[in-house]
């Protein structure tokens, strides 16, 4: 990467200053180290967005809290993945974490302190309910009050995520979870709970995030937990890639529209919030200009985004979709269509990178699966440039322009809704030492491109409200456990004390709410 070079040219100069900044960092105050260069912020400041734009950081229950098996929280099954030996790298799990349910205060003192206004955090389903419905947790309960308590108190406004990948395992045991359409039902029970019990407090709800990850990797290649496919697409004990993505992205769907329709019916008079859902979009870009690998693209963002977005705005599959998949595509009935199509109040859009997108010119495989049914062919380069420096994590390539395609495609195929732009960030290597961690300056870089990007895509018209950047601290990132760090705060995962990088320095100039 081009950046390591330009790192270690600045190195000796910088020793000195983040010898300062070391200081800082340890300081609870947070000075502001704005004498770097390094923090131009490429012109951009609030003044640059809309009035009311929303600027906050992300983190989910799993990847933060700890206390995965304390504090009366059932497992959920994350809890259960997590224990197949080699699933994860150095087969770390969710136990502790970064710890958050003892340090809440903590962190949103130092989001506070870098003038973030939101946090976006997620609502773990067995800490509430430990068997996924019934007896409710008061410990679990008692905690998001003091949390959603604490972050008005300082000023920060709680954006609550119900769900983060993170299915008790209750109801996996019981009935086979997503599997199930009884899992509609019980979550639009749960969801019902959290509005009676916090929407008093919380007016910005959303249901799921990254729903099409449930799907796909839960149920496809068997990636993530459950991790169900069939033999020919992974190592899984049971599964079948051909029908199961489908039958657990329309449950997905159906307990969306489910839990809306309460909030709608039984809270939004009295409370007037709103229900968004978060939709991750790699934007695919065709390889060629040649007509077939345009299709092909076209059939990526449909599998991908459209498999969800589509029927939440037009209440029916992509054409591409349910031509591509027949009767393996279960049916909406039309009480299903009325409850789905319209159920978001906005839309949250988790954009990290891009790929290029061929056509395979080949006949489809004889073993079917939801990933082989888009018929398309990834590529990472071009005549051989690649498409974009690449991050720590083996898919995530630092693609800017692709930010703005995707926001674009959003407006103008699904009538411009109300957008976030939910998730946006990049990772680098869990064994960076403080040091080298404190000076992400490559962060800085992928952070200020993207949002001048977003910044672009809202001039040009996309009705964009907010930005969250991914994450808020280094955490437990899935499958690589603790070997990658997203947070633009250093966390020592011995110690669990806070460090903010480089990049939260640049939020902190950037979002300034008297820019300089």
């Amino acid at each position: 990467m081009e950046m390591e070079m330009e790192m270690k040219m600045k190195s000796s100069s910088s020793l000195v200053f983040s010898v300062l900044l070391l200081l800082l960092a340890t300081d609870a105050s947070l000075a502001r180290p704005d004498a770097a260069a390094n923090l131009d912020t490429g012109g951009l400041s609030r003044a640059s967005f809309p009035d009311n734009f929303i600027f906050g950081t992300a983190t989910s229950a799993y990847q933060v809290e700890g206390m995965a098996d304390k504090g009366g929280r059932g497992p959920s099954i994350w809890d259960e993945f997590v224990k197949i030996p080699g699933i994860v790298q150095n087969n770390a799990t969710g136990e502790v974490s970064v710890d958050q349910y003892h340090r809440y205060k903590e962190d949103i003192d130092i989001m506070k302190k870098l003038g973030f206004d939101a946090y976006r955090f997620s609502i773990s389903w067995s800490r509430i309910f430990p068997n996924g419905t019934g007896r409710v947790n008061k410990e679990g309960v008692a905690y998001y009050n003091r949390l959603i308590n604490y972050m008005l108190q300082q000023g920060i406004t709680p954006y609550a995520n119900l769900y983060h990948y993170d299915l008790p395992l209750a109801l996996e045991n019981k009935y086979g979870g997503w599997l199930n359409k009884q899992v509609v039902k019980d979550f639009a029970d749960y969801a019902d709970f959290c509005f009676k019990t916090y929407g008093d407090r919380v007016k910005n709800w959303m249901t799921f995030n990254e729903p099409r990850v449930v799907a796909a990797l839960g149920y496809d290649n068997g990636f993530f937990a459950p991790g169900r496919c069939s033999p020919a697409y992974g190592n899984c004990t049971a599964g079948n890639s051909a029908t199961e993505p489908y039958i657990v992205a329309h449950n997905l769907i159906l307990a969306h529209g489910a839990s809306s329709q309460r909030y709608r019916e039984k809270y939004l008079e009295k409370q007037k919030g709103r229900v968004g859902i978060l939709l991750d979009f790699v934007w695919y870009e065709p390889l060629t200009r040649g007509k077939a690998d345009n299709y092909a693209a076209q059939r990526a963002r449909d599998f991908h985004i459209g498999w969800f977005l589509h029927p939440l705005v037009y209440g029916e599959y992509p054409k591409t979709v349910q031509n591509i998949v027949g009767d393996r595509l279960p049916k909406f009935s039309e009480d299903e269509v009325k409850m789905v199509k319209g159920s978001m109040d906005f839309l949250g859009v988790n954009q990290y990178t891009a790929y290029y997108m061929s056509d395979p010119h080949q006949a489809p495989p004889k073993n079917v699966s939801y990933s082989e049914d888009w018929h398309a062919a990834f590529a990472y380069a071009k005549n051989g440039v690649q498409i974009g420096p690449k991050a720590y994590s083996y898919w995530l390539y630092d693609v800017p322009w692709g930010l703005y395609k995707a926001v674009t495609y959003v407006k103008e195929r699904y009538g411009n809704p109300t957008m976030m732009l939910s998730e946006n960030g990049m990772d680098d290597p869990g064994n960076v030492t403080l040091h080298q961690g404190l000076q992400d300056f490559t962060r800085i870089k992928y952070y200020r491109e993207y949002i001048q990007q977003l910044k672009k895509a809202i001039d040009d018209g996309a009705n964009v409200q907010g930005y969250f950047a991914w994450s808020l601290l280094d955490n437990f990132e899935w499958r690589l456990g603790y070997t990658s760090r997203f947070g633009i705060v250093y966390v020592d995962f011995n110690t669990l004390k806070r460090y903010p990088k480089m990049s939260a320095y640049w939020f902190r100039k950037m979002i300034s709410k008297r820019h300089h």
